[in-house]
């Protein structure tokens, strides 16, 4: 491949540092951690905005990482990412949002990222951790700059309903 056809693979490639480093939440070094991508397969169609991977994909950049059977990345229309879908049997996100905190996990079969919102989307056998916290349900939205969680026995499209459960880790006490 010559320079110049790289140059819209590596475009793409560049705009997932919005995906794995929003501002707020991201530890500061993640923006500037090299972006690593193992895949069996790429599927790159730069006109629609779209990259597509596939086979045990797994997307790592700092603290962040994203991994599932296939993931598909979306520009919008400026050309700046707005979507990261991870899918699979068990599709996987994770972030450490700040030095002091703790890393943020989620799971399901489908993990929807959405960039401008800063809003996640973990559907069918979904689950996310915080800490000793955990949430448990057929569809969970977490908000990240306001630390939300939503969660539904069952999302759209999905077959039977998965009770939601949390378990809530008591805050700590000082003790004086």
């Amino acid at each position: 491949m010559t320079r110049q056809s790289l140059a819209p693979l590596l475009g793409l490639t560049l705009t997932m540092l919005t995906l794995a480093a929003p501002p707020a939440l991201a530890l500061e070094g993640d923006a500037s951690a090299p972006i690593q991508v193992e895949a069996d397969r790429l599927d790159l169609d730069d006109r629609a905005g779209t990259a597509v991977y596939q086979g045990d994909v797994s997307i790592q950049q700092g603290s962040m990482r994203l991994t599932g059977a296939r993931v598909e990345i979306r520009r919008n229309d400026d050309g700046q990412l707005s979507q990261a879908i991870a899918t699979g049997e068990r599709a996987y996100i994770e972030q450490k949002p700040a030095p002091d905190e703790p890393l943020v996990r989620g799971w399901g079969q489908r993990i929807v990222y959405h960039v401008a919102e800063r809003r996640m989307e973990l559907v069918d056998q979904a689950e996310l951790h915080q800490g000793g916290d955990t949430f448990d349900g057929g569809y969970l939205e977490y908000f990240l700059d306001r630390r939300v969680v939503q969660a539904r026995s069952s999302a759209e499209g999905v077959e039977g309903n998965q009770r939601v459960r949390m378990t809530l880790e008591p805050e700590q006490q000082d003790s004086q």
